[in-house]
């Protein structure tokens, strides 16, 4: 089976006005977060075989956090841009892209589309994924394209866990 974690990046830093959208960093609650929350998922033996990344530094840094604490060569990140503000419907054929070999793949990405597209393969209600949340889902084809046969195994976020 394949699993997809989808992960909103952690909070940003809004601070520095006249900074593009893309090169925000994260604050000091989005380092906190991203680093507990990648280190929950190490307790828990989640390790991807693949990172995905948005181009946005706040994406970047909070998949770079998690390669260091799950272990994985940040080499091997790679960056996406249609990740970054594109449809729906570029997300989607993003994942269905995902090369065979690979069975769990971590993908850092942005609000709304992030959660439009849990809501779309797994026929999900969430509302809006939190900053540094996580959906897993997992195929229920051994498919990448099998995009019509998903299901959310859990969702979690920070506020679910007091630090």
């Amino acid at each position: 089976m394949k699993k997809l974690y989808l992960i909103r990046h952690a909070k940003s830093d809004w601070t520095y006005e006249g900074l593009p959208d893309i090169d925000r960093p994260l604050n000091e609650r989005g380092y906190r977060d991203a680093h507990y929350m990648s280190k929950h998922l190490f307790s828990k033996k989640h390790q991807p075989d693949g990172i995905i990344t948005s181009p946005a530094i706040r994406a970047i840094n909070t998949a770079l956090i998690f390669s260091r604490n799950l272990d994985f060569s940040e080499n091997k990140i790679q960056i996406n841009p249609a990740l970054y503000h594109g449809t729906i419907e570029a997300f989607i054929a993003q994942l269905g892209g995902i090369h065979e070999d690979l069975k769990s793949v971590f993908v850092f990405a942005h609000n709304p589309t992030i959660t439009k597209v849990l809501n779309i393969l797994t026929d999900s209600k969430v509302e809006e994924m939190p900053t540094c949340s996580i959906a897993c889902i997992e195929y229920k084809e051994n498919s990448w394209k099998a995009t019509q046969s998903a299901s959310m195994l859990w969702f979690d976020f920070p506020k679910n866990h007091p630090q």
